[in-house]
């Protein structure tokens, strides 16, 4: 079974680079990310017609996370739950979950994407990405209780170590690598999920994002920030993990590249 992840940066956008991509990865499971459509605007039709149901968590123009799946949904969960009942409502569209059977036992993959953050100095901007942090480790604290294979897939915007972008100092005072955005996502791993490429790949230079300006893609100036992880259970059933890469060079294409693990059934 191959489930993957990839902040598609607008489906209207990138439609066909998204088709002619399921057509030759044939993944199982695609948790896509920033769709930036509502969800019956949502273009379903040719991605139905290669044999995958469709669903999704949209938000106009912003935002928006979708699963595809090759697999029936038998429940499908939207929103990332509050911390508090007396937090205010969070109307940004940026968790789905998905739970699917496999041999008796359920599957559950998330297409998640974590806020940005920036400007760090912008309380609505950075506070807002430590909350929703905090939030989803809450989640994956009470879904880790069911002891099922749970797979964690999305744009993070989170870089994990020195070694996951092209040049540290670049980053420096960025919320994607700001210490409290880093010991967040260490502690969401912590938990008990194991991230699937660094599990089976140490080297540095692997990216997954290279930003369109600068000549980032030829210079391989790019970033780690979109990361599948693991529970126990999900970690047992893996077989490798890899980047679609080349998917950046094509025409019309995201910024970010799709990851993928395999895992057997």
């Amino acid at each position: 079974m191959k489930i993957a992840s990839w902040n598609i940066n607008g489906i209207k956008a990138r439609h066909d680079v998204l088709i002619e991509w399921l057509k030759q990865a044939e993944p199982d499971i695609v948790g896509l990310q920033e769709i930036k459509s509502v969800d019956e605007n949502f273009p379903a039709s040719e991605i139905e017609a290669l044999g995958y149901n469709v669903q999704t968590h949209g938000q106009k123009g912003f935002n928006g996370v979708a699963l595809l799946s090759r697999l029936p949904f038998d429940e499908v969960n939207r929103g990332l739950p509050l911390l508090r009942e007396s937090e205010d409502e969070d109307e940004q569209a940026r968790f789905i979950e998905g739970v699917f059977s496999i041999e008796g036992k359920s599957l559950r993959v998330v297409s998640l994407y974590l806020p940005n953050g920036n400007p760090v100095d912008d309380p609505r901007k950075f506070d807002y990405k430590l909350r929703w942090m905090d939030r989803l480790h809450a989640w994956a604290a009470d879904r880790l209780a069911l002891e099922e294979p749970l797979i964690l897939a999305g744009d993070y915007n989170v870089i994990p170590q020195p070694n996951d972008c092209w040049n540290p100092k670049v980053w420096e005072g960025d919320a994607l690598f700001r210490d409290e955005t880093r010991s967040r996502f260490e502690a969401l791993k912590n938990l008990g999920f194991t991230e699937a490429l660094r599990s089976s790949a140490n080297a540095d230079g692997i990216y997954t994002f290279w930003d369109y300006q600068a000549g980032a893609w030829p210079k391989n100036h790019g970033i780690r920030i979109d990361h599948l992880l693991m529970s126990a259970e999900a970690a047992d059933m893996f077989n490798g993990c890899g980047i679609d890469s080349f998917v950046r060079d094509w025409e019309k294409p995201s910024d970010h590249v799709p990851i993928w693990l395999e895992a057997a059934a």
